[in-house]
């Protein structure tokens, strides 16, 4: 009987520890997190590929070459944008990580076990700071969206004109790259339709898989986005909760040495008085 009452009580008390840890977790900043490293992956991930089916697009159908000297040509801009991804997608893994921290410390677990005094005094301006810091992200991601749309927008006028020119025979319809500025004027690399090379681009699986490539890059650009603004609900309300409790800390520290002043003031007249009697 005994026995039973002891695995009873351990039970109770693994599942009033868990409960605990559940309680503990800021399920907020974890989504926010969930959302910022899925939308970042979307984006680096469809990103990178989609650039080098772009690659891939120029020298097999436009005859684009890299430029043998250190210029900066469309190869090269497309290179710098790839070791960008790599290292957005460093970054934000490391800053998802000190946000979920962040959270961490100013939820209830945390408060229990430090106390309000030592949360209050570093956690209001640790709060401040990532507010400031994830407002710079999230202007900077919508940027990165607004810079993502304008290759959607190139493939969508590329695909429009594949499909028109499949429905229209004989219309005089053209791909010039000088349009977007990505080679030289002076380079004419104009593909046509009714040529061999504008049929087989269209044809192609690398110009339907680099559109829907981008079209997922600029999906999981705005994922990131909607990500930034929920860890700016996150960070305000917390760092409210920090103020609040500062204030709090504050009118107990005042309430008890009142509380004190009052005590002294009645022992030193209790004493008097029995001074006096005696």
């Amino acid at each position: 009987m005994e026995e039973d009452m002891d695995e009873g009580q351990t039970q109770k008390g693994c599942l009033e520890c868990c409960i605990k840890c559940l309680g503990g977790i800021p399920y907020p900043s974890l989504i926010a997190t969930i959302l910022l490293y899925a939308g970042v992956a979307l984006f680096c991930g469809c990103g990178h590929e989609a650039l080098s089916g772009t690659v891939t697009i120029l020298q097999n159908y436009f005859e684009v070459v890299r430029s043998p000297v250190d210029a900066l040509d469309v190869f090269t801009m497309i290179d710098i944008i790839k070791y960008v991804i790599y290292g957005i997608a460093s970054a934000f893994f490391v800053y998802g990580i000190l946000l979920m921290v962040e959270g961490f410390f100013t939820s209830g677990a945390i408060k229990d076990l430090y106390g309000d005094f030592k949360i209050t005094t570093c956690g209001r301006c640790v709060s401040a700071w990532f507010i400031m810091l994830t407002y710079i992200f999230m202007l900077a991601w919508l940027g990165v969206t607004a810079f993502t749309s304008l290759p959607v927008f190139i493939y969508f006028n590329i695909w429009n004109i594949c499909q028109n020119a499949t429905v229209l025979e004989g219309a005089s319809l053209c791909l010039d790259p000088r349009q977007y500025g990505i080679v030289p004027i002076a380079e004419a690399k104009t593909v046509c339709a009714g040529t061999e090379k504008f049929y087989k681009m269209c044809e192609s699986t690398e110009l339907d898989m680099t559109f829907h490539l981008f079209i997922c890059a600029l999906a999981g650009a705005g994922a990131a986005v909607i990500a930034m603004i929920h860890y700016l609900m996150v960070l305000s309300a917390n760092w409210a909760y920090v103020k609040d409790a500062c204030r709090m800390q504050k009118y107990e520290d005042i309430k008890s040495k009142e509380e004190q002043e009052l005590h002294d003031i009645h022992s030193t007249r209790s004493k008097e008085r029995l001074n006096a009697y005696t």
